[in-house]
């Protein structure tokens, strides 16, 4: 078995800053690699600069997911990487991950936040109750999506569109990424629109080079 081993972050305090630091946001799922190993995806990712990276498996076992991220932690320790968990609050805390994304249907985020009070929290929200609800309930940061029409996950809400960042954005107050069909094109009005923390799974999972991939979107941001 893959040896734990802490995390290179160690307090709330020190994973808001690395939050706040980070641009590129990959999403890692085994159903979205072209038939790679989640593994080697996200070491090219880590190669390509990414300094936070989310493990998603909708459709794998919490044991699968586990292993995984246990294995992916001295990966993220090395490149310096905020290693987030999707849905998951005790495979994050059993793995030694820095934070857990929740949707509407997981745990609320302040029983989280009861759990785990040094996690970073993110909540993702579709529209602006939804994103207030998370900030009073104690989320570190939401996600506005989708912005575009998207095919990795399956909402009812449909794209919201690039403006819902800035009817939102402002009146949460929180850090926020943004999500969903997004593609290099659309980095100017994302970022025009206050977009820091830009998600991606398939532009970046199923690029044939992954880690020039994730460097040439990195660079869209000002640094």
């Amino acid at each position: 078995m893959q040896q734990l081993v802490e995390s290179c972050f160690k307090t709330h305090a020190e994973r808001a800053a690395a939050y706040e630091a980070a641009d590129l946001y990959p999403v890692i799922s085994s159903e979205f690699t072209l038939g790679r190993p989640v593994l080697d995806v996200f070491l090219a990712a880590a190669r390509g600069g990414a300094k936070i990276i989310q493990l998603r498996e909708k459709n794998k076992g919490l044991k699968f997911l586990y292993e995984l991220a246990v294995a992916c932690r001295p990966i993220a320790n090395e490149y310096g990487i905020l290693l987030i968990i999707d849905d998951h609050v005790d495979v994050a805390l059993a793995a030694n991950a820095d934070g857990v994304h929740l949707g509407l249907e997981d745990l609320p985020p302040e029983v989280a936040r009861r759990i785990a009070p040094e996690l970073w929290i993110g909540c993702s929200t579709h529209n602006l109750t939804e994103a207030l609800a998370a900030r009073d309930a104690s989320a570190d940061c939401i996600n506005i999506g989708p912005i575009y029409p998207t095919q990795t996950k399956s909402v009812s809400c449909g794209a919201l569109g690039v403006e819902a960042i800035r009817r939102i954005a402002p009146e949460v107050g929180l850090p926020f990424s943004v999500m969903g069909g997004i593609k290099q094109r659309h980095f100017p009005e994302l970022l025009a629109a206050g977009a820091k923390h830009i998600a991606m799974v398939t532009e970046v999972t199923q690029a044939p080079d992954i880690e020039e991939r994730v460097r040439t979107l990195r660079s869209e941001f000002k640094h």
